[in-house]
């Protein structure tokens, strides 16, 4: 738990890594920031969620639900970081989710200003029809973080957060 933080991926482990544009400049960061941290990225995606903390932070239980087949999971946040120019969090699945691993949602003010989410993840299919369709499986976590993006963008237009109504 926790490779995420650092970028790497365990052994073995397939993984993704989907990188968005969000704009540029402090205010639009800022935006992002929030709208990651306090789950409103997720939420805006059509993604139910429950946490039992209104922010992003190590040890919370978030879990999650999906679409019309109400696929959900249950998950822990294994590390969280609000820096200057990065802020961003992952979750561990727990027993229940129907994968095994690790995604992260990181959102970084690079040195020329623009700013960027990067979603990286790893994972195991962990149960039956996972395992059965993990072609879709992957397709779907690829189309997954680049909505991520897109959302995360269309949310920070004009560095004004919007909420799930937007």
């Amino acid at each position: 738990m926790g490779g995420t933080a650092h970028g790497g991926l365990p052994p073995g482990w397939p993984g993704l890594r989907v990188r968005t544009r969000l704009g540029g400049g402090e205010v639009v960061f800022r935006a992002a920031c929030d709208a990651l941290m306090e789950w409103r990225m997720h939420r805006t995606m059509g993604v139910r969620v429950t946490a039992d903390a209104p922010r992003a932070a190590p040890g919370v239980t978030v879990g999650l639900g999906v679409g019309a087949l109400r696929v959900h999971g249950l998950c822990r946040v294994v590390w969280a970081a609000e820096e200057e120019r990065r802020a961003g969090w992952a979750y561990g699945t727990l027993p229940g989710h129907p994968v095994r691993g690790e995604e992260a949602f990181v959102v970084e003010r690079r040195e020329d200003g623009s700013v960027w989410l990067t979603v990286s993840a790893y994972s195991r299919p962990h149960t039956r029809w996972t395992r059965a369709l993990l072609p879709l499986v992957r397709v779907f976590q690829r189309a997954y973080a680049h909505r991520c993006g897109q959302v995360l963008r269309r949310l920070c237009r004009g560095g004004v957060p919007r909420g799930p109504e937007a």
